[in-house]
């Protein structure tokens, strides 16, 4: 799972209103190189809670990957800053599409109810009481 879909999943138990971000756990992941897209970055980012994606990289012990605020859009897309190792840019490209969790956990912050990830799939199957 990327940190892109774990930035839009919610948990929709009946009753939740506070399912937002989920809490991410975990146990396993790794990093695939993806060639950078500068325009699709750009049209991703307004769609990107920046807080929850910050916090999921913290989760994964990568404090320094991401500054707590967002970028001015001017900095992101400076002129050769896709060609430049460690640009904004390249951080936001390399949090969003290149690390992938294989196993672990989302927790719901409202009602603690865990939804496993498992193989870098994360299972949002509700329970029949939980519709």
């Amino acid at each position: 799972m990327r940190l892109l879909t774990h930035n839009m999943l919610a948990s929709n138990i009946r009753g939740v209103t506070a399912g937002y971000p989920l809490k991410l756990e975990a146990t396993n992941w790794c990093t695939k190189e993806v060639d950078l897209n500068a325009d699709f970055i750009r049209g991703l980012l307004p769609k990107i809670d920046w807080r929850a994606l910050v916090g999921a990289t913290r989760a994964l012990g990568l404090p320094e990957l991401l500054p707590e605020e967002q970028p001015a859009e001017e900095e992101i897309f400076a002129e050769g800053a896709a060609d430049v190792e460690g640009s904004a840019i390249r951080r936001i490209h390399h949090a969003l599409l290149e690390i992938h969790v294989q196993q672990g956990a989302l927790v719901c912050p409202e009602s603690g109810r865990t939804f496993p990830i498992d193989k870098g799939i994360p299972n949002m199957m509700l329970h029949e009481d939980e519709v």
